[in-house]
């Protein structure tokens, strides 16, 4: 079986050893993404979310994958009461896949000003 890595540039990828996303066949798995400067100062989970699931859109695409390959998400977010704000960005864009989801609230993520974090897991008809 091929396996293709897929960065996005991000800051992290390079010196921390790991791919914004790993294709193994038909299964894609898109590391956690947050939003990247200049959406991340000053925006709320809502805008963070938006930006991380564009940076999610791009890397499927890059892969040969699509919003309605996901067939799971795993969303972090710093507050849990920005749960609505978040999950009104995920219903957006996954309302007609609903893929599996988990929302996890966590204490901090790598960045103070970084308020959520996504992953997600495809499967394509290779």
């Amino acid at each position: 079986m091929s396996r293709q890595n897929i960065s996005s540039g991000g800051p992290y990828e390079a010196p921390y050893g790991y791919s914004r996303a790993v294709r193994v066949g038909d299964a894609l798995y898109v590391a956690g993404t947050c939003a990247q400067p200049p959406n991340v100062e000053g925006h709320d989970a809502y805008e963070q979310t938006v930006a991380a699931l564009w940076i999610i859109r791009k890397a499927l695409h890059e892969a040969g994958a699509t919003i309605d390959d996901v067939v799971r998400t795993r969303i972090f977010v710093v507050n849990i009461d920005d749960a609505d704000k978040v999950m009104r960005a995920h219903g957006e864009v996954f309302g007609n896949v609903r893929p599996a989801s988990t929302l996890l609230g966590v204490n901090q993520l790598i960045d103070p000003a970084l308020l959520v974090e996504i992953e997600v897991d495809a499967m394509t008809a290779d």
